[in-house]
């Protein structure tokens, strides 16, 4: 192994190690880190500590003149002084050089060669090394030779904490991003999936400064053209499950942009759950955790190294991390032509939205920008009807801008490429959550499968009174009376009210960001 000089990052520590391939950071995290292990399927088992996900309370943006009319500031982006950025990262560069052993990864991110951004991880774990050769796209030899110098910088320094006296600390976990350094700063947290949205943040905020959009979406793309399609859902809507499409080729699970050229995929892997994972439900997933794959926080038993993932003992949130060639029809380079298809997944437990809808451009800027989804009652306690879920962009944790800057780059693509934008509910019919029954998954199947042969282009619709939706009334393989929500329910006046009560939540939450977004998408929301 080869020592490589970081004396540009302030790094003086004699033993860095480079971009090792996976074999050798197993050998690495094995000798150096207590309570990794092998997996019998061959994946490294390793843990994060005392944080099991992400901190999104802690996560900081510079405040800096040159970025500070651009960002979003506010609950999302919490504001930070350039001198308290400053002290977190000599802070984590101090504790780097105090490691025996430094790791350096490097690689992609963006699959497009014309807007690829090069992203330096300095860490001191062998498993988030690992980590991100898989998340990230990984150069080859000739160039990495020609790599030069990073567009990004993260120094994680997550096995030390943040002081908490230090202006604008509120814990000792903090995960700072200076825009105009290009540098993220993790301390007191050891999650790698900090790293991971880390870059989907930067990327968040320079790729729509070149009037590309970048989305928190799944894609995938028809087997024989360049033809592709995009799905936004937030968690349990079915998302990973519908990409997962063995008639489709798929681009990536999570992060992508939209360009003048197609789409691209931002990473170069996964980052799946692994909860209640079994090879019958999710085939391609259970066998991309193999060897070079990670699994973080999950439980194993001591005798044979069997993963048991219903456990939860450790926590709810474990997760895999795969290169994305070890998906069988991953269509590599990860890059497609413009989306025919936008697809939004929405699980509503309140059971009035309609099992699918086609949208206006204004109707598709005022649903991206609510993101809607709904909790089940009894999934927490105190719970006892359904919970509306709002997340603007499908993503707003990771958001930098206004939420009405993605969206409208997002109408304006739909409408330069003829795209078709979809509304599909996988949630309850015949009443809410406890009374009707959820869409059955072939069903929801079978809408996204007459979506992409165009059999949808021209079928009939008739409009929804209070979310003014263009219901599609008949769907191939589909049960027509299923297709239009209030004839599904056998109190009809109950329909009605919580059609209204549901109207009334999208109304009040679109009212956070109504400022920034034009008259005729604020009129596209629902008629109360």
């Amino acid at each position: 192994m080869s020592s490589f000089s970081l004396e540009q990052h302030a790094i003086s520590v004699k033993n860095v190690y480079r971009n090792l391939a996976p074999s050798t950071l197993y050998e690495e995290a094995i000798r150096h880190e207590p309570g990794t292990t092998i997996a019998d399927t061959g994946a490294l088992i390793a843990y994060s500590g005392e944080k099991t996900g992400r901190s999104p309370k802690d996560k900081r943006v510079v405040r800096h003149a040159d970025s500070e009319a651009d960002v979003w500031w506010g609950p999302v982006n919490f504001p930070l002084d350039e001198h308290a950025f400053m002290i977190n990262r000599e802070r984590a560069i101090d504790y780097l050089n105090t490691r025996s052993r430094l790791y350096v990864m490097d690689g992609y991110a963006g699959w497009d060669p014309d807007h690829r951004v090069k992203v330096r991880v300095i860490c001191a774990r062998p498993y988030h090394a690992l980590f991100m050769h898989n998340m990230l796209i990984r150069p080859t030899d000739q160039e990495l030779a020609d790599y030069g110098d990073p567009d990004l910088v993260i120094y994680n320094a997550g096995g030390f904490p943040a002081n908490r006296y230090t202006t604008g600390m509120t814990s000792k976990t903090s995960v700072d991003l200076s825009l105009e350094q290009r540098e993220v700063v993790i301390l007191g947290t050891e999650y790698a999936g900090e790293m991971k949205k880390s870059v989907f943040t930067f990327m968040n905020y320079f790729m729509p400064k070149a009037d590309i959009l970048s989305m928190h979406c799944s894609a995938t793309a028809a087997p024989d053209s360049d033809d592709s399609a995009v799905l936004f859902g937030l968690s349990g809507t079915g998302k990973t499950t519908l990409s997962a499409d063995p008639k489709r080729r798929l681009i990536g699970d999570d992060e992508h942009c939209w360009s003048d050229s197609g789409i691209f995929n931002i990473e170069g892997g996964c980052y799946a759950k692994a909860i209640y994972l079994t090879r019958e439900a999710e085939p391609q997933i259970f066998d991309a955790l193999r060897f070079g794959s990670v699994l973080e926080n999950v439980v194993y038993d001591e005798a044979h190294h069997h993963v048991d993932f219903a456990d939860t003992s450790i926590t709810e949130n474990t997760r895999g991390a795969y290169p994305i060639e070890y998906i069988d029809n991953a269509r590599v380079p990860c890059v497609a032509g413009h989306p025919s298809n936008v697809i939004f997944l929405t699980c509503d437990a309140f059971g009035v939205l309609p099992p699918i809808s086609r949208l206006t451009p204004e109707q598709a800027e005022y649903h991206f920008i609510s993101g809607y989804t709904a909790k089940v009652a009894g999934t927490e306690v105190g719970v006892t009807e359904p919970q509306a879920t709002f997340s603007p962009c499908f993503g707003g944790p990771f958001l930098v801008w206004h939420p009405g800057k993605y969206a409208d780059l997002l109408s304006r693509k739909i409408r330069q490429h003829n795209a078709s934008v979809w509304l599909i509910n996988t949630g309850w019919n015949g009443g809410p959550y406890g009374v009707g029954q959820r869409v059955k998954l072939a069903y929801t199947r079978a809408m996204v499968d007459a979506i992409y042969s165009g059999v949808l282009n021209d079928a009939p619709t008739e409009t929804d009174p209070v979310f003014g939706l263009h219901v599609v009334t008949s769907v191939p393989g589909v049960p027509e009376e299923i297709l239009v929500p209030r004839n599904t329910w056998q109190d009809k006046d109950e329909y009605d009210r919580t059609a209204k009560k549901l109207a009334t939540l999208f109304a009040d939450n679109f009212a956070n960001y109504a400022d920034g977004v034009k008259p005729e998408v604020k009129a596209a929301g629902p008629k109360i």
